[in-house]
Protein backbone atom coordinates (compact mmCIF):
# COMPACT_ATOMS: atom_id res chain seq x y z
CA UNK A 1 0.00 0.00 0.00
CA UNK A 2 2.85 2.34 0.88
CA UNK A 3 4.48 1.53 -2.41
CA UNK A 4 1.37 2.44 -4.35
CA UNK A 5 1.11 5.72 -2.44
CA UNK A 6 4.74 6.58 -3.24
CA UNK A 7 4.22 5.80 -6.93
CA UNK A 8 1.08 7.95 -7.00
CA UNK A 9 2.89 10.82 -5.27
CA UNK A 10 5.75 10.66 -7.78
CA UNK A 11 3.29 10.64 -10.68
CA UNK A 12 1.52 13.70 -9.25
CA UNK A 13 4.82 15.55 -8.78
CA UNK A 14 5.95 14.70 -12.30
CA UNK A 15 2.57 15.77 -13.74
CA UNK A 16 2.70 19.01 -11.80
CA UNK A 17 6.20 19.72 -13.05
CA UNK A 18 5.28 18.96 -16.67
CA UNK A 19 2.15 21.14 -16.46
CA UNK A 20 4.18 24.01 -14.97
CA UNK A 21 6.78 23.75 -17.75
CA UNK A 22 4.03 23.74 -20.41
CA UNK A 23 2.22 26.68 -18.78
CA UNK A 24 5.35 28.79 -18.63
CA UNK A 25 6.22 27.93 -22.23
CA UNK A 26 2.74 28.73 -23.48
CA UNK A 27 2.73 32.01 -21.60
CA UNK A 28 6.05 33.04 -23.10
CA UNK A 29 4.74 32.59 -26.65
CA UNK A 30 3.33 35.86 -28.16
CA UNK A 31 0.22 35.55 -30.32
CA UNK A 32 0.79 36.42 -33.98
CA UNK A 33 0.38 40.19 -34.45
CA UNK A 34 -2.55 41.17 -36.61
CA UNK A 35 -2.45 44.31 -38.80
CA UNK A 36 -5.35 46.22 -40.22
CA UNK A 37 -5.37 46.77 -43.95
CA UNK A 38 -6.60 49.47 -46.29
CA UNK A 39 -7.57 49.29 -49.96
CA UNK A 40 -6.92 51.97 -52.56
CA UNK A 41 -10.05 53.84 -53.62
CA UNK A 42 -11.09 56.07 -56.51
CA UNK A 43 -11.28 59.69 -55.35
CA UNK A 44 -11.11 63.26 -56.59
CA UNK A 45 -8.10 64.90 -54.96
CA UNK A 46 -7.91 68.68 -54.65
CA UNK A 47 -4.78 70.46 -53.51
CA UNK A 48 -5.76 73.85 -52.17
CA UNK A 49 -4.90 76.77 -49.94
CA UNK A 50 -7.34 78.68 -47.76
CA UNK A 51 -7.97 82.43 -47.60
CA UNK A 52 -10.19 84.09 -45.00
CA UNK A 53 -12.22 87.20 -45.70
CA UNK A 54 -15.74 88.42 -46.37
CA UNK A 55 -18.30 88.81 -49.15
CA UNK A 56 -19.03 92.42 -50.09
CA UNK A 57 -20.75 94.25 -52.97
CA UNK A 58 -18.51 95.22 -55.85
CA UNK A 59 -20.11 98.67 -56.03
CA UNK A 60 -21.07 100.41 -52.80
CA UNK A 61 -21.44 104.19 -52.51
CA UNK A 62 -21.68 106.39 -49.43
CA UNK A 63 -24.02 109.25 -50.19
CA UNK A 64 -23.07 112.62 -48.67
CA UNK A 65 -25.08 115.87 -48.48
CA UNK A 66 -24.12 118.87 -50.62
CA UNK A 67 -25.10 121.31 -47.87
CA UNK A 68 -24.76 121.39 -44.12
CA UNK A 69 -27.86 121.50 -41.97
CA UNK A 70 -30.45 119.43 -40.13
CA UNK A 71 -32.05 116.28 -41.51
CA UNK A 72 -35.68 117.30 -42.01
CA UNK A 73 -36.96 114.00 -43.43
CA UNK A 74 -35.66 110.53 -44.30
CA UNK A 75 -37.55 108.67 -47.04
CA UNK A 76 -35.80 105.29 -47.04
CA UNK A 77 -34.99 102.38 -44.73
CA UNK A 78 -32.22 99.77 -44.86
CA UNK A 79 -33.09 96.91 -47.19
CA UNK A 80 -35.18 99.00 -49.59
CA UNK A 81 -34.48 98.82 -53.32
CA UNK A 82 -34.06 102.25 -54.91
CA UNK A 83 -33.14 103.68 -58.30
CA UNK A 84 -30.63 106.29 -59.31
CA UNK A 85 -32.14 109.74 -58.72
CA UNK A 86 -34.62 108.67 -56.01
CA UNK A 87 -34.84 111.10 -53.09
CA UNK A 88 -33.24 109.70 -49.95
CA UNK A 89 -33.57 112.59 -47.49
CA UNK A 90 -34.23 116.29 -47.21
CA UNK A 91 -31.95 118.78 -45.45
CA UNK A 92 -33.07 121.97 -43.75
CA UNK A 93 -30.33 124.55 -44.07
CA UNK A 94 -29.16 126.42 -40.99
CA UNK A 95 -27.59 129.51 -42.60
CA UNK A 96 -24.36 131.02 -41.44
CA UNK A 97 -25.30 134.38 -39.92
CA UNK A 98 -22.28 136.18 -41.37
CA UNK A 99 -23.02 134.89 -44.88
CA UNK A 100 -26.73 135.64 -44.45
CA UNK A 101 -26.05 139.21 -43.34
CA UNK A 102 -23.69 139.76 -46.27
CA UNK A 103 -26.26 138.37 -48.73
CA UNK A 104 -29.02 140.63 -47.37
CA UNK A 105 -26.70 143.62 -47.56
CA UNK A 106 -25.88 142.78 -51.16
CA UNK A 107 -29.60 142.69 -52.01
CA UNK A 108 -30.13 146.10 -50.43
CA UNK A 109 -27.14 147.60 -52.28
CA UNK A 110 -28.44 146.12 -55.53
CA UNK A 111 -31.84 147.75 -54.98
CA UNK A 112 -30.18 151.13 -54.45
CA UNK A 113 -28.12 150.69 -57.60
CA UNK A 114 -31.23 149.64 -59.54
CA UNK A 115 -33.19 152.67 -58.37
CA UNK A 116 -30.35 154.96 -59.40
CA UNK A 117 -29.96 153.23 -62.76
CA UNK A 118 -33.72 153.48 -63.37
CA UNK A 119 -33.74 157.20 -62.56
CA UNK A 120 -30.82 157.86 -64.88
CA UNK A 121 -32.43 155.81 -67.63
CA UNK A 122 -35.74 157.68 -67.40
CA UNK A 123 -33.99 161.08 -67.43
CA UNK A 124 -31.78 160.36 -70.41
CA UNK A 125 -34.55 158.58 -72.28
CA UNK A 126 -36.53 161.81 -72.44
CA UNK A 127 -33.41 163.66 -73.61
CA UNK A 128 -32.84 161.00 -76.24
CA UNK A 129 -36.43 161.36 -77.50
CA UNK A 130 -35.87 165.10 -77.78
CA UNK A 131 -32.66 164.32 -79.70
CA UNK A 132 -30.56 166.24 -77.21
CA UNK A 133 -28.15 163.30 -76.69
CA UNK A 134 -26.80 160.81 -79.17
CA UNK A 135 -27.90 157.14 -79.33
CA UNK A 136 -24.50 155.90 -78.19
CA UNK A 137 -24.63 158.06 -75.05
CA UNK A 138 -28.16 156.87 -74.24
CA UNK A 139 -27.11 153.27 -74.78
CA UNK A 140 -24.68 153.45 -71.83
CA UNK A 141 -27.55 154.20 -69.40
CA UNK A 142 -29.65 151.42 -70.90
CA UNK A 143 -26.81 148.93 -70.31
CA UNK A 144 -26.36 150.16 -66.72
CA UNK A 145 -30.07 149.53 -66.06
CA UNK A 146 -29.83 145.98 -67.41
CA UNK A 147 -26.74 145.30 -65.31
CA UNK A 148 -28.47 146.63 -62.20
CA UNK A 149 -31.48 144.34 -62.81
CA UNK A 150 -29.17 141.35 -63.32
CA UNK A 151 -27.25 142.18 -60.17
CA UNK A 152 -30.37 142.33 -58.00
CA UNK A 153 -31.62 139.00 -59.43
CA UNK A 154 -28.25 137.41 -58.69
CA UNK A 155 -28.15 138.87 -55.19
CA UNK A 156 -31.68 137.64 -54.47
CA UNK A 157 -30.86 134.13 -55.74
CA UNK A 158 -27.77 134.06 -53.57
CA UNK A 159 -29.86 135.07 -50.54
CA UNK A 160 -32.45 132.37 -51.30
CA UNK A 161 -29.74 129.73 -51.65
CA UNK A 162 -28.23 130.65 -48.29
CA UNK A 163 -31.62 130.67 -46.55
CA UNK A 164 -33.50 127.85 -48.29
CA UNK A 165 -31.05 126.05 -50.55
CA UNK A 166 -33.12 126.78 -53.67
CA UNK A 167 -33.38 129.81 -55.96
CA UNK A 168 -36.24 130.94 -58.18
CA UNK A 169 -34.04 130.90 -61.27
CA UNK A 170 -33.21 127.20 -60.81
CA UNK A 171 -36.83 126.09 -60.49
CA UNK A 172 -37.14 122.72 -58.69
CA UNK A 173 -33.40 122.10 -58.70
CA UNK A 174 -32.11 122.15 -55.13
CA UNK A 175 -29.23 120.71 -53.17
CA UNK A 176 -31.35 120.24 -50.04
CA UNK A 177 -32.80 117.04 -51.51
CA UNK A 178 -30.30 114.17 -51.32
CA UNK A 179 -30.69 111.70 -54.16
CA UNK A 180 -29.30 108.24 -54.82
CA UNK A 181 -26.42 108.02 -57.26
CA UNK A 182 -26.78 104.25 -57.84
CA UNK A 183 -29.40 101.61 -58.55
CA UNK A 184 -29.37 99.07 -55.74
CA UNK A 185 -30.27 98.26 -52.17
CA UNK A 186 -29.98 100.57 -49.19
CA UNK A 187 -27.53 98.88 -46.83
CA UNK A 188 -27.48 101.40 -44.02
CA UNK A 189 -29.06 104.71 -43.01
CA UNK A 190 -26.87 106.03 -40.18
CA UNK A 191 -28.83 109.31 -39.72
CA UNK A 192 -32.33 110.07 -38.47
CA UNK A 193 -34.60 113.08 -38.54
CA UNK A 194 -33.09 115.89 -36.50
CA UNK A 195 -29.48 114.81 -37.01
CA UNK A 196 -26.95 117.46 -37.97
CA UNK A 197 -25.03 116.74 -41.17
CA UNK A 198 -21.96 118.31 -42.76
CA UNK A 199 -21.42 118.71 -46.48
CA UNK A 200 -18.45 117.11 -48.17
CA UNK A 201 -15.66 119.60 -48.74
CA UNK A 202 -11.89 119.89 -49.07
CA UNK A 203 -11.29 119.47 -45.35
CA UNK A 204 -14.09 117.06 -44.41
CA UNK A 205 -15.46 113.95 -46.10
CA UNK A 206 -18.95 114.86 -44.94
CA UNK A 207 -21.66 112.97 -43.08
CA UNK A 208 -22.85 109.72 -44.65
CA UNK A 209 -26.61 109.87 -45.06
CA UNK A 210 -26.95 106.39 -46.59
CA UNK A 211 -24.92 103.62 -48.18
CA UNK A 212 -26.30 102.01 -51.35
CA UNK A 213 -24.93 98.93 -53.12
CA UNK A 214 -25.63 96.76 -56.13
CA UNK A 215 -26.32 93.39 -54.48
CA UNK A 216 -26.45 91.62 -57.83
CA UNK A 217 -22.67 91.69 -58.16
CA UNK A 218 -20.73 90.44 -55.15
CA UNK A 219 -17.03 89.85 -54.61
CA UNK A 220 -14.93 88.01 -52.05
CA UNK A 221 -12.16 89.99 -50.39
CA UNK A 222 -9.62 88.11 -48.35
CA UNK A 223 -5.95 87.74 -47.53
CA UNK A 224 -3.38 85.08 -48.37
CA UNK A 225 -0.13 84.43 -46.54
CA UNK A 226 3.11 85.18 -48.38
CA UNK A 227 4.03 81.48 -48.31
CA UNK A 228 1.02 80.71 -50.51
CA UNK A 229 0.71 83.78 -52.72
CA UNK A 230 3.36 82.53 -55.14
CA UNK A 231 1.21 79.47 -55.92
CA UNK A 232 -1.86 81.36 -57.08
CA UNK A 233 -2.66 83.45 -60.15
CA UNK A 234 -5.55 85.34 -61.65
CA UNK A 235 -8.28 83.19 -63.15
CA UNK A 236 -8.02 80.38 -60.59
CA UNK A 237 -11.22 78.81 -59.27
CA UNK A 238 -12.29 79.37 -55.67
CA UNK A 239 -14.81 77.52 -53.56
CA UNK A 240 -16.44 79.81 -50.98
CA UNK A 241 -17.82 78.56 -47.69
CA UNK A 242 -20.04 81.20 -46.10
CA UNK A 243 -20.44 80.80 -42.36
CA UNK A 244 -24.06 81.97 -42.35
CA UNK A 245 -25.16 79.59 -45.14
CA UNK A 246 -24.75 75.94 -44.22
CA UNK A 247 -24.38 73.00 -46.59
CA UNK A 248 -23.76 75.11 -49.68
CA UNK A 249 -20.64 76.34 -51.42
CA UNK A 250 -20.36 79.23 -53.87
CA UNK A 251 -18.05 79.30 -56.87
CA UNK A 252 -15.79 82.28 -57.50
CA UNK A 253 -13.07 83.33 -59.92
CA UNK A 254 -9.86 84.97 -58.69
CA UNK A 255 -9.42 88.35 -60.41
CA UNK A 256 -6.96 90.35 -58.31
CA UNK A 257 -3.85 89.75 -56.22
CA UNK A 258 -2.32 92.74 -54.42
CA UNK A 259 1.20 93.57 -55.63
CA UNK A 260 2.13 94.70 -52.12
CA UNK A 261 1.65 92.87 -48.83
CA UNK A 262 0.89 94.23 -45.38
CA UNK A 263 2.26 93.03 -42.05
CA UNK A 264 -0.32 91.45 -39.76
CA UNK A 265 0.52 89.57 -36.57
CA UNK A 266 4.12 89.12 -37.64
CA UNK A 267 3.29 87.74 -41.10
CA UNK A 268 2.97 89.37 -44.52
CA UNK A 269 -0.54 89.12 -45.97
CA UNK A 270 -1.58 89.85 -49.57
CA UNK A 271 -5.11 90.97 -50.39
CA UNK A 272 -7.02 89.03 -53.02
CA UNK A 273 -10.36 89.64 -54.71
CA UNK A 274 -12.62 87.18 -56.52
CA UNK A 275 -15.90 87.54 -58.42
CA UNK A 276 -18.65 85.44 -56.80
CA UNK A 277 -21.09 83.45 -58.93
CA UNK A 278 -24.47 84.41 -57.44
CA UNK A 279 -27.05 81.70 -56.79
CA UNK A 280 -30.49 83.33 -56.67
CA UNK A 281 -31.66 80.63 -54.25
CA UNK A 282 -29.51 82.22 -51.54
CA UNK A 283 -29.31 85.85 -50.48
CA UNK A 284 -25.76 86.97 -49.79
CA UNK A 285 -25.73 89.83 -47.31
CA UNK A 286 -22.92 92.36 -47.41
CA UNK A 287 -20.20 91.56 -44.91
CA UNK A 288 -20.78 87.81 -44.55
CA UNK A 289 -17.55 86.17 -43.37
CA UNK A 290 -16.29 83.45 -45.68
CA UNK A 291 -13.42 81.07 -46.28
CA UNK A 292 -12.14 80.56 -49.80
CA UNK A 293 -10.54 77.32 -50.89
CA UNK A 294 -8.20 78.23 -53.74
CA UNK A 295 -7.72 75.19 -55.97
CA UNK A 296 -4.01 74.85 -56.77
CA UNK A 297 -4.30 71.47 -58.52
CA UNK A 298 -6.98 68.85 -59.06
CA UNK A 299 -7.24 65.19 -60.11
CA UNK A 300 -10.67 63.67 -60.68
CA UNK A 301 -11.43 59.93 -60.29
CA UNK A 302 -7.90 58.75 -59.54
CA UNK A 303 -6.61 55.83 -57.46
CA UNK A 304 -5.67 57.11 -54.00
CA UNK A 305 -4.61 55.86 -50.58
CA UNK A 306 -4.35 57.55 -47.18
CA UNK A 307 -0.98 59.20 -46.64
CA UNK A 308 -0.67 57.36 -43.31
CA UNK A 309 0.03 54.03 -45.05
CA UNK A 310 3.07 55.34 -46.93
CA UNK A 311 6.60 54.50 -45.85
CA UNK A 312 9.76 56.15 -47.08
CA UNK A 313 13.33 55.14 -47.64
CA UNK A 314 15.57 57.88 -49.06
CA UNK A 315 13.88 58.83 -52.35
CA UNK A 316 11.70 55.72 -52.48
CA UNK A 317 8.05 55.57 -51.47
CA UNK A 318 6.62 52.16 -50.67
CA UNK A 319 3.80 50.33 -48.93
CA UNK A 320 3.39 46.81 -47.57
CA UNK A 321 0.92 44.72 -49.57
CA UNK A 322 -0.74 41.64 -48.05
CA UNK A 323 0.28 38.33 -49.62
CA UNK A 324 -1.19 35.91 -47.05
CA UNK A 325 -3.01 35.94 -43.74
CA UNK A 326 0.11 37.01 -41.82
CA UNK A 327 2.59 38.04 -44.49
CA UNK A 328 3.20 41.28 -46.35
CA UNK A 329 5.61 42.31 -49.06
CA UNK A 330 7.28 45.63 -49.82
CA UNK A 331 5.74 47.34 -52.86
CA UNK A 332 7.36 50.45 -54.38
CA UNK A 333 4.82 52.96 -55.72
CA UNK A 334 4.81 56.27 -57.57
CA UNK A 335 2.63 59.02 -56.11
CA UNK A 336 1.00 62.20 -57.45
CA UNK A 337 -0.72 65.12 -55.77
CA UNK A 338 -1.95 65.10 -52.18
CA UNK A 339 -4.63 67.02 -50.28
CA UNK A 340 -2.96 66.37 -46.93
CA UNK A 341 -5.09 63.31 -46.16
CA UNK A 342 -5.19 61.22 -49.32
CA UNK A 343 -2.54 60.94 -52.01
CA UNK A 344 -2.77 59.93 -55.66
CA UNK A 345 -1.14 56.63 -56.68
CA UNK A 346 0.20 56.89 -60.21
CA UNK A 347 1.56 53.35 -60.47
CA UNK A 348 2.49 50.33 -58.37
CA UNK A 349 -0.93 49.45 -56.88
CA UNK A 350 -4.24 48.05 -57.99
CA UNK A 351 -7.67 48.61 -56.51
CA UNK A 352 -7.74 45.08 -55.03
CA UNK A 353 -4.44 45.26 -53.15
CA UNK A 354 -4.71 45.22 -49.36
CA UNK A 355 -2.24 47.66 -47.84
CA UNK A 356 -0.86 47.28 -44.36
CA UNK A 357 -1.67 50.07 -41.92
CA UNK A 358 1.39 50.55 -39.70
CA UNK A 359 0.85 49.80 -36.02
CA UNK A 360 -0.43 52.73 -33.99
CA UNK A 361 -1.97 54.50 -37.01
CA UNK A 362 -5.69 54.60 -37.55
CA UNK A 363 -7.30 54.66 -40.97
CA UNK A 364 -8.21 58.14 -42.14
CA UNK A 365 -11.57 56.94 -43.44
Amino acid sequence: MKRIFKILLVVILIGTFVWTIWFLYAKSQKPPQEFKTEKATTLSIIRKTVATGSVIPRREVFIKPQVSGIVEAVYIVAGKMIKKGDVIAKIRIIPNMINLNEAESRVNRSKISLDQAQTDFDRYQSLFKDKIISPSEFQQYEIRLRQAREEINTAQDNLDLIKDGVAKSTGKTTNTLIRSTLNGMVLDVPVKEGFSVIEANTFNEGTTVASVADMGEMIFEGKVDESEVGKIHQGMDLILTVGAIENYKFNAKLEYIAPKGVAENGAIQFQIRAAVAIDTSYFLRAGYSANADIILDRRDSVLAVPESVLQFSKDTTWVEVKTSATEFKKQIIKTGISDGINIEVVEGLSKNDEIKIPAGIESEK
